[in-house]
């Protein structure tokens, strides 16, 4: 039964930005986000994950680039995929995938907006999205609100998965708000750039939170013949 109607991507706006899983769905980064699409079905029953949040313990590791993809493989594999942009201090995916940000999450947990009037479609098919919406002075009571419960009960009834991307770890507190809500977290670590004390802190601080930790993708790992590719662990 659908719960709410979509609203229709606008004509007027361009299409999602270079995606490797649609731009070469043969390539070999391609292929790595397929397998750690399967190592998430295969490490939690099908019935219990419903909602996953997507974290990093600190900026620009590459967070926001996996929630995107992973959307796309999931939906390629035939699920129904909400992708939510929780980052309200420094959201992305609207730029991701050319939507507006006029409204969103924001927008629907200070109640100015309706969920059905806040859901965007993609050029995917089964992949919809929810846009981070104008920055509120504070996105960690939002996200804390039974309005925040509310919203993850609604959807969850209507996609098979939805997938949260949200803020680094360490600076702020709303990726562990966040991970005691959602049945499962990824944890996205830059080879070159996360250090060793700041995987450790995050795995605390999610520890703290009775966050369910899948695992760790391991981004920009390089493999022979100089190509890059994700690997889950």
């Amino acid at each position: 039964m659908v719960l709410f109607k979509k609203r229709k991507k606008n004509n007027l706006l361009k299409l999602e930005r270079n995606l490797i899983t649609i731009s070469n769905s043969k390539s070999i980064i391609s292929e790595q986000f397929r397998t750690i699409r399967s190592n998430i079905t295969f490490s939690a029953p099908r019935e219990d994950l419903k909602t996953l949040l997507v974290t990093s313990s600190l900026s620009s590791e590459g967070k926001s680039t996996n929630v995107a993809n992973l959307g796309v493989v999931f939906a390629q594999e035939g699920k129904k995929v909400l992708l939510v942009d929780a980052d309200m201090r420094r959201p992305t995916l609207h730029h991701t995938f050319r939507l507006s940000n006029r409204e969103g999450l924001s927008s629907i947990l200070i109640k100015h907006q309706t969920i059905q009037e806040a859901v965007q479609e993609t050029s995917i098919v089964g992949l919809d999205v929810i846009t981070s919406g104008p920055l509120p002075p504070n996105p960690s009571e939002l996200l804390a609100s039974q309005t925040m419960d509310t919203f993850i009960s609604i959807v969850t009834q209507e996609y098979d998965l939805v997938i949260f991307d949200s803020p680094p770890l360490l600076p702020v507190t709303d990726a562990r708000i966040l991970s005691n809500k959602c049945n499962a977290t990824l944890l996205i670590v830059n080879r070159n750039k996360t250090k060793k004390a700041d995987i450790l802190k995050s795995r605390a601080a999610l520890e703290n939170s009775q966050a369910k930790i899948l695992g760790i993708v391991l981004n920009n790992s390089a493999m022979p013949h100089k190509h890059h590719y994700y690997q889950y662990h």
